[in-house]
């Protein structure tokens, strides 16, 4: 497939997303966002693939939606027009509800619907170059993107409203602290530690993986009761990786690694 402003590589079981216009700090285009959204949808659809990484080129990781270009005509068709959620809620989504882990290696910096992009991922690995702005009210703007649902699960309210509402930079030692970042490695080491990470990840079986991902978001804002239901739903999930199944029980008793296809 021709990327025209993304890259996307393989690892073994890993599928990395590269953001590659560096010499806008890799803002969101038109062309930007109809190819990862074509990546994830190639991701998502590979069984060889258990976990992505999303990075940027160069300087940024994604300095979010580009305010240089020209303006885009208005969507051609009616069910467009009609659309809600518009394209910064379908980027939301489309990070949120990938099913399978979905690692940020943060090389510099996030702004806007560039940070929701970041936030999306269920775990941020960054360098010393990371840092956060959210930027919207600097443009007139509310949170959008995703950000106002995100931003508080991740940090707290309160930490969220300052974010917010100062629109101030947050470089990669506070945002280790406050949890934007759950780790922070040295800048040269950040794609191989993000690798590494996400090959921790796809030892295990996928199917179980994918499951556990789900049970965990679901059950995020279930009470009780409604969770230990679904703990039940995913446990059948799981489940029908028969052949990953016998394979975590025997290599449990042989006191050796699993080897797990998905089946």
């Amino acid at each position: 497939m021709t990327w025209q402003a993304i890259d996307y590589d393989t690892r073994g079981h890993v599928g990395i997303v590269t953001l590659n216009r560096p010499e806008k700090l890799n803002a969101i285009s038109g062309d930007l966002r109809a190819d990862v959204h074509a990546a994830f949808a190639l991701a998502q659809e590979d069984d060889n693939i258990r976990a992505v990484i999303l990075t940027g080129a160069g300087r940024g990781f994604c300095s979010g939606a580009d305010l240089t270009g020209q303006v885009p005509p208005p969507e051609a068709s009616q069910n467009a027009r009609l659309d809600e959620m518009s394209w910064v809620g379908r980027w939301a989504k489309l990070f949120h509800d990938f099913d399978k882990p979905l690692i940020g290696a943060i090389n510099g910096v996030c702004a806007g619907a560039g940070m929701s992009a970041a936030l999306g991922c269920d775990v941020r690995i960054g360098s010393e170059h990371a840092r956060f702005k959210t930027t919207f009210v600097e443009r007139s703007l509310s949170p959008d993107s995703g950000m106002s649902w995100l931003l508080p699960r991740i940090v707290g309210y309160a930490d969220a409203a300052d974010l917010i509402l100062t629109s101030r930079m947050v470089l990669a030692d506070e945002a280790k602290s406050l949890g934007l970042l759950n780790r922070l490695v040295a800048h040269d080491d950040l794609l191989d530690a993000a690798l590494a990470y996400a090959q921790e990840i796809t030892r295990w079986p996928p199917l179980a993986v994918r499951t556990a991902k789900k049970v965990l978001q679901t059950n995020f804002e279930s009470d009780l009761d409604t969770a230990l239901k679904y703990e039940s739903v995913g446990l059948s999930f799981a489940r029908r990786a028969t052949n990953d199944v016998k394979e975590s029980r025997a290599s449990f008793l042989e006191k050796r690694k699993g080897v797990y296809t998905g089946t």
